[in-house]
Parts: C-alpha cells; sequence; structure tokens
C-alpha cells in the first residue's frame, strides 16, 4: 500500500525521506500532547531524527517486515499509522497517532480499517494485534469500534509521560473481518 484515499479529504501515503520536515514540524508540535502516552517525541530532535525514522521504515518494508504511512488530511500531514510484521507467524501490529488538532475526525479509525483490509488482503496475514495504554481511552476505543478482541493486560509493560501504565492487547483474526454490520 503506497497510496491510499480515505475519503474525499483524507489519505494514506507511504512516508519518504522528503517527508521527514513535515513529520519533524507535525512532532515537534505536538510534542507535549504526544509526550503523554509515546516515548518517541522525546527521541525526535530534529529532522534528521525523522527523517532516520522514515528510512529505518522504507528498510522493514523492503525486507517485508513492516511498513509507515503518513496520515494526510485537507494535505496536510496529521499522523502516522504503521504496521510491524511478523513474517513466520503471519501476524501484524498497528500502531497510530496523530496530532492534536486532527483527533475527533474518524481518521485513525478510517486509516485502521485500510490498513486491517491491506493486512488481510494483499499480505495474507493471520491476525493482526493494536497495543494501548490501558489509561489512554481514545486510542482504546479504535479497536473496539472496529470488533477486536481485548485478549490480554499486560501489567505495568508501558511507560508513559505518568509512568508506568497497564498495556492492553488486542486481536483480530482474519475470519473475524469485517466484522457483522452492527
Amino acid at each position: 500500500m503506497l497510496r491510499h484515499a480515505l475519503d474525499e479529504r483524507t489519505e494514506l501515503k507511504l512516508l519518504e525521506p522528503r517527508h521527514a520536515p513535515d513529520l519533524f514540524e507535525l512532532i515537534d508540535r505536538n510534542r507535549e500532547h504526544l509526550r503523554r502516552w509515546l516515548a518517541f517525541p522525546d527521541y525526535t530532535k530534529s529532522v534528521d531524527d525523522s527523517r532516520r525514522f522514515i528510512e529505518s521504515r522504507l528498510k522493514a518494508l523492503a525486507r517485508g517486515t513492516g511498513l509507515a504511512l503518513g496520515i494526510w488530511h485537507e494535505g496536510r500531514l496529521a499522523g502516522v499509522i504503521g504496521l510491524r510484521i511478523h513474517p513466520i507467524s503471519r501476524r501484524g501490529e498497528i500502531g497510530y497517532w496523530l496530532g492534536e488538532a486532527f483527533q475527533g475526525k474518524g481518521l485513525v479509525t478510517k486509516a485502521c480499517r485500510a490498513l486491517i483490509d491491506h493486512a488481510f488482503g494483499e499480505l495474507k496475514l493471520h491476525r493482526v494485534e493494536i497495543h494501548c495504554a490501558a489509561r489512554n481511552a481514545r486510542s482504546r476505543a479504535v479497536p473496539e469500534r472496529l470488533g477486536f478482541r481485548q485478549e490480554a493486560v499486560l501489567r505495568e509493560a508501558c511507560w508513559t509521560a505518568q509512568g508506568l501504565d497497564d498495556l492492553v492487547i488486542y486481536g483480530l483474526l482474519a475470519r473475524e473481518w469485517p466484522p457483522p454490520p452492527a
């Protein structure tokens, strides 16, 4: 999946080195917002750091072990969604984040739906997981909305700005996708 329209105003695009300035600017502008649940803002201190991240994800794509896509809304980079692939077990793990101004528009849910379709369709994965900090209600709402099952809670396995938090693991099998209409 190199490019995918989610709706008339939103698309997923493979992150490329030329996107590093946009990515860094989005992270820098949302540093405190992101830091609340994620560690990477503390390690992304320059455009070069963003470029290195993108290059590492392109290498993962070439190896068949992952990809990173920008979520572009109205022509602006709004966030990132990625898929780490474990080829031997045919399992993937989706991770995502958005800039604060882009929350509440359904962007992550749409992006996850497209990436799940890709994972179970083109990539022929058997299982997709989403891991979330237990106290991150917005992030947890996404897999719950998409029909994932909560399968495990790993105690104090997630470091957040508030300290250690439990990590909730959601799972979805290919045969469960798409979920029946509600």
